[in-house]
């Protein structure tokens, strides 16, 4: 069934596009939370994330099928990306350690795809990054070295923080020293205790971080090197209360580049081993540029929220968007996290037009 919203996007769930083998050991308590992204040979891979006994997660390879009227059907596994290998991805005190949540970008100025996961090991989750020229075989760069802005303007070390949600943006940016970037779409975890200087509202939301252009030109390696950092977005919404994060990295419109993110609202576990009771809804941020100014369009109320079983499933109560695939300017399948055990696939259409409001020049985009 198609939903049309009051803020004049549709959406339509297409239905569920993967769930777990019960035969293959990795991914029995769950496949979730996959990159999407087309290939050199035109065809769409996701990158799920495989859930196997005690939590230990890794990120698999699979290309979706298609009926004769272009829905997505189903999948093709083609086997594991990424495994937890190195010393920042295992725990080995707990004998677990993950590859988790990845976002796959073609970052068109270096022209390689760029993959972010959540490294699960002992310092706790941190994002990595990991490049491949064919969608297939993966070369990992590490851990992603937050360093100081050149002024010192927040005054924490970004590297303490737990951190998730992370994705490239496909084009070059400029942040405030003028300078091309490559920026990284991030969420740090901090609170009232340890927030960054400035922060008035110490509750997580999402962060742009930037590599030098250049520099990366030079070595590849500095891609992982961030030393500019600006905040773009915090909670709003009561529907987003808790936190919002990075889900899908931002895919050009005709309306402008646009990310369908996810906020986070409910209550907590106040002692290890609580569960939390909250809801993952998803919602939209559109950028735009127009001469000098920002333009930025936020979604009020959610697009997506969990409402079908397999949404809800086991008191979950999850919509967790990670993978976009655009059919045209204004048509995009969304491929999302459902319960945090499967994975859907929604088709949204974009309205005519959107209510932007000025953005503080934090950024600029081509």
């Amino acid at each position: 069934m198609q939903i049309e919203l009051a803020s004049g996007f549709t959406i339509e769930r297409l239905g569920v596009v993967m769930r777990p083998d019960p035969t293959r050991a990795e991914e029995i308590e769950g496949v979730l939370n996959p990159a999407a992204v087309r290939g050199p040979n035109g065809e769409l891979y996701l990158f799920p994330r495989l859930v196997g006994a005690n939590n230990y997660s890794r990120i698999g390879i699979a290309r979706v099928l298609f009926s004769d009227e272009g829905i997505p059907a189903g999948i093709e596994r083609l086997g594991i990306a990424l495994e937890p290998e190195e010393p920042y991805e295992l725990r080995p005190r707990e004998a677990a350690g993950g590859c988790e949540d990845p976002r796959v970008t073609f970052v068109e100025p270096i022209g390689l795809y760029v993959m972010t996961y959540v490294a699960l090991g002992p310092r706790g989750p941190r994002v990595a990054l990991a490049i491949s020229e064919n969608c297939l075989d993966w070369e990992r760069l590490g851990l992603v070295d937050f360093q100081p802005d050149a002024e010192a303007h927040y005054g924490k070390p970004f590297n303490n923080y737990d951190n998730k949600d992370a994705a490239f943006f496909p084009d070059a940016v400029h942040f405030k020293d003028g300078r091309a970037a490559l920026g990284m779409f991030h969420r740090p975890l901090y609170d009232a205790h340890n927030a960054p200087r400035g922060i008035d509202h110490p509750v997580p939301g999402i962060w742009i971080s930037g590599c030098d252009l250049d520099a990366v030109n030079h070595d590849v390696r500095n891609l992982r090197v961030m030393n500019r950092h600006a905040l773009v977005a915090t909670p709003l919404a009561p529907w987003e209360s808790l936190r919002v994060g990075v889900g899908t990295p931002p895919v050009q419109t005709r309306l402008g580049y646009m990310i369908v993110y996810h906020g986070v609202n409910g209550e907590l576990a106040q002692a290890p081993g609580d569960l939390n009771h909250v809801t993952y809804d998803a919602g939209v941020l559109i950028f735009r540029r127009e001469q000098n100014r920002l333009l930025r369009y936020r979604s009020t109320t959610p697009i997506l929220i969990p409402e079908i079983p397999d949404e809800c499933d086991n008191g979950r109560n999850v919509i967790f968007p990670t993978g976009i695939d655009k059919l045209s300017e204004d048509v995009f399948d969304l491929y999302y996290g459902m319960a945090d055990r499967y994975i859907g696939v929604a088709r949204l259409r974009l309205p005519e037009t959107v209510q932007y409001n000025n953005e503080a020049p934090v950024l600029a985009l081509h």
